[in-house]
């Protein structure tokens, strides 16, 4: 039986019996592979899963999976087919919320390109609701990793910032408390879009500074994302 070139759909043959059956798998594989999402990926032991759903098979594969390494497990009624992916598919990972594409060895994530050996520019956003905590400033975790070239900040207030003499708020890192914004509201909804006056590299894990322009935090929640640049180096050989 013949597939399609690029999706390996089945393809009915001349005066073939139960045509709905290689129409029927033709649909769901069409179905979990456009706009394609994946479950997850790396996975080596077939999951309970419902049909229709797919999975990215890691190394090692085990029991219904075994010797389907690198391909796209898909759940069709009760049982699993699989697919190679070609260099270029691209799709969704539902369980790190990351868009990935096959750069033909491996999926990679937040990719915009990537070249035929594995190189590739990530474009990213790293995303946390940071409660504030009480005093002049407060510092969020490690949001900007090493080597990461960040191009700007945006932030959310989600939960009014309170404090003592407080009217305003700044929001920056440490030894440039203002490097994304100044003057920024403390009501609920208030928003802050920060850009680098140029990209702006980090070479270390880098935490932001939320600074009170007078008196002090008594509490609040800003979400703040972090868009930033990384870059892969060429997969190993």
């Amino acid at each position: 039986m013949a597939d399609t070139y690029n999706f390996n759909l089945p393809m009915v043959e001349a005066a073939q019996a139960q045509k709905h059956v290689t129409v029927n798998e033709a649909i769901a594989r069409m179905d979990a592979i456009a706009q394609m999402r994946l479950v997850a990926r790396d996975v080596s032991s077939p999951p309970m899963a419902v049909d229709g759903s797919a999975y990215g098979v890691g190394t090692s594969a085990t029991g219904d999976w075994v010797g389907h390494d690198g391909e796209i497990a898909i759940q069709a009624n009760g049982g699993w087919v699989f697919l190679v992916p070609k260099t270029g598919w691209r799709g969704w990972d539902e369980s790190t919320e990351q868009s990935v594409v096959y750069d033909g060895n491996a999926w990679q994530s937040d990719a915009v390109v990537v070249s035929g050996g594995g190189a590739a520019t990530h474009w990213r956003i790293a995303e946390v609701d940071h409660v504030i905590s009480t005093g002049a400033t407060s510092t969020t975790v490690n949001m900007i990793p090493k080597n990461a070239q960040v191009i700007g900040v945006t932030g959310r207030v989600v939960s009014a910032i309170t404090g003592t003499g407080v009217s305003s708020w700044k929001l920056g890192v440490p030894g440039s408390d203002n490097r994304y914004g100044y003057g920024l509201g403390l009501a609920m909804n208030s928003w802050a879009k920060g850009v680098s006056g140029q990209p702006v590299t980090y070479y270390a894990d880098t935490p932001f500074l939320l600074s009170a322009d007078s008196g002090t935090f008594t509490g609040g929640t800003v979400r703040l994302a972090v868009h930033y640049l990384e870059l892969g180096v060429p997969r190993a050989v």
